[in-house]
């Protein structure tokens, strides 16, 4: 993925692996740009994939708009081997930040399981088995809700932008990919930052952890993929950490130390600012699913990072979620009714309290060396 000083990324999915197969149809997604621009540019993701992967034909299509035909190389088609990553040619369309843009690919072939983005909290609109290419059907003609709220195969958007400076990356579990969020409203916690100059790109994992490897790679490895490897990204925001409490060590699964969760910390921190990224830290909110000891290691957590010394700047999402008649549970007007994740209210008032340290955060440290940070990724990532 060649990039220039100008190019941003305005939308992004975390690349998951085992996502549905497909063969002989016609996957229809919708994303929402978080700011506008020009040569925008989609990003293909076959990063766990086991077998080469066809894409047969692509098209986008502004909100309302019939869809045109995308190329890759001067291509209809895409070939992705195992692991790898591509990125279209320049898209027939511009790009307007909040507009949403529908993008259909067409499988032609047994995908096997799929790269995905498995919780999009937006629906996916799927033709029959054996339907033919339908990447240029006018709106949903031909298609069918089977229920999908995923993304497949499409994992990324950048444009050169018309008025952001860079992108914002907010990096965390399933509190920052929305779960229990209104679908296809647009309204995780991500979605409603407005930060002046930037960009959003929401990197959360459901179930994801900072320190061990569950379902997907911990934060601490996969934060180099997802965040630093972010064209043109500037600030990342981390709200990470409620799953080591919840399930403890692997395999083991006894509880992890404050101590092990700050120093998980310190190395994002310090990858970020090697790499001159602002990086905003939060405080673990409030779950009834913590039994006295392990919330007892969140508040000592919560404690030592309003102290400072770990990020450039916290935003106490603790304090803007939980309950003050008992500060171990959500607020009950944030409460999605599981103790654990905020609904509508609660992404909103989680926002509000990231949103003036994003404005505040102070430049980074010295930059890292030329072509450090985004090696690991770039060696996977055809342009």
């Amino acid at each position: 993925m060649s990039s220039t000083a100008r190019t941003v990324a305005v939308w992004g999915a975390a690349p998951m692996p085992f996502g549905r197969s497909f063969r002989d149809q016609t996957l229809r997604m919708v994303v929402r740009p978080t700011a506008s621009g020009s040569r925008a540019r989609l990003r293909l993701s076959h990063l766990y994939g086991t077998g080469e992967l066809t894409v047969g034909a692509l098209s986008v299509a502004v909100e309302g708009a019939r869809p045109r035909p995308v190329t890759v190389g001067g291509s209809p088609k895409a070939m992705l081997g195992p692991g790898r990553e591509v990125l279209t040619d320049v898209l027939p369309v511009e790009v307007e930040g909040g507009r949403d843009l529908t993008v259909s690919l067409y499988l032609p072939d047994a995908t096997g399981p799929t790269t995905h983005h498995r919780d999009a909290f937006a629906t996916t609109h799927l033709s029959p088995p054996r339907s033919g290419d339908l990447t240029l059907a006018p709106g949903l003609d031909g298609f069918t809700d089977p229920g999908l709220r995923s993304w497949y195969v499409l994992a990324g958007l950048t444009v050169v932008p018309a008025g952001a400076e860079g992108t914002l990356v907010a990096f965390g579990d399933s509190i920052t990919d929305g779960a229990h969020s209104t679908v296809d409203a647009n309204r995780r916690w991500p979605d409603l930052l407005r930060p002046d100059g930037l960009a959003v790109v929401n990197a959360g994992i459901g179930g994801n952890r900072l320190l061990s490897d569950w379902t997907d790679p911990a934060g601490v490895r996969r934060f180099g993929r997802d965040v630093l490897g972010q064209p043109g990204v500037r600030t990342a925001v981390v709200l990470l950490g409620v799953n080591d409490l919840l399930g403890g060590r692997e395999p083991e699964g006894t509880a992890v130390t404050a101590e092990e969760l700050l120093e998980g910390y310190r190395q994002l921190a310090r990858a970020a600012r090697a790499a001159r990224i602002r990086v905003v830290g939060c405080t673990l909110p409030p779950t009834r699913e913590l039994d006295r000891a392990r919330d007892a290691v969140r508040r000592e957590v919560n404690g030592r990072l309003r102290a400072g010394g770990v990020f450039d700047a916290v935003a106490d999402v603790d304090k803007a979620l939980r309950d003050p008649r008992d500060t171990g549970r959500l607020h009950p007007a944030y409460d999605s009714g599981d103790g654990l994740h905020p609904n509508d209210a609660g992404m909103a008032a989680l926002a509000r309290a990231v949103a003036p340290h994003v404005r505040r955060c102070p430049a980074a440290g010295p930059a890292a060396p030329r072509g450090g940070r985004n090696n690991h990724v770039r060696d996977h990532v055809e342009s």
